[in-house]
């Protein structure tokens, strides 16, 4: 079943005296697809990192009911499963197979249960057949598909996934968005594609100076051009290009529309 997850108070630093998380609160009901955003080096995959205690700031991190602390590490390990930014971060097997196979063998699963684990992640992802493929020689849509696959088979509560669509081409995230909506589990999602989280995510939290600086509904947060400005994403241009685009605007008019300087012939 999903699990919510509380976070309170939290901070942490990699230097002393340079906060990266500043007393950062945030809570995602169980189940609910969560979107985390905001500009480039303010914490996010430092955020997600702290969920299965791969970091331990201070403050409070509960998965259900259950402190993410040192004792309480392999439990919360079986709870949440992480999806990093680049695939080759998380596959090391010498075959797809084997990359799968290993959460499951590493909780103690019987053989048995673990073949089982395997082929249905395989077929989950659309990988049946790459059993015996070496995951480094797969294209970067195949490996994102693989690194999830290791993720589903050990069946967590929560997963986090960091730049989950960075890389693919359209076909490649229209497919992984299918398979995210599909995936029953409370997931936590950074990406700076915004497009991708309002076709997956209940809410989306923006995260600057290491603190959560609003929180609500994806398209409300998305569409607020003031609060994204002040966080540092100034969506105007690419609104610019979708409005132009639709309208049958020559592409060289979007660069005379913000520098008039620059003044079609």
């Amino acid at each position: 079943m999903p699990e919510a997850i509380q976070i309170k108070n939290l901070s942490f630093s990699y230097t002393p005296g340079k906060p990266v998380l500043n007393n950062l609160n945030l809570e995602v009901k169980p189940g609910e697809k969560l979107g985390l955003i905001g500009p480039m080096g303010t914490g996010k995959s430092t955020l997600l990192l702290h969920l299965n205690g791969i970091l331990a700031g201070s403050g409070m991190v509960k998965i259900g009911d259950t402190l993410v602390e040192n004792r309480s590490l392999a439990d919360i390990r079986r709870k949440v499963g992480l999806v990093f930014q680049n695939p080759d971060d998380q596959l090391f097997s010498p075959t797809v197979e084997d990359d799968v196979a290993f959460g499951p063998l590493n909780f103690g699963y019987s053989r048995e249960e673990v073949a089982k684990r395997v082929r249905n992640a395989l077929e989950a992802m659309s990988l049946t057949g790459f059993e015996k493929s070496v995951s480094h020689h797969l294209s970067m849509g195949e490996r994102k598909r693989v690194a999830l696959a290791t993720v589903i088979a050990t069946n967590p509560e929560v997963i986090a996934f960091d730049e989950p669509f960075s890389s693919l081409d359209p076909s490649m995230m229209a497919q992984l968005l299918k398979l995210i909506n599909g995936l029953q589990a409370t997931l936590v999602i950074v990406s700076q594609l915004f497009l991708p989280l309002l076709s997956c995510c209940d809410r989306v939290a923006i995260l600057n100076k290491g603190s959560i600086m609003a929180v609500g509904p994806a398209q409300d947060i998305i569409r607020d051009d003031e609060l994204m400005r002040s966080n540092g994403m100034d969506l105007g241009f690419y609104k610019k290009a979708c409005r132009a685009f639709f309208n049958k605007i020559p592409g060289r008019f979007l660069f005379t529309m913000k520098y008039p300087s620059n003044k079609t012939k």
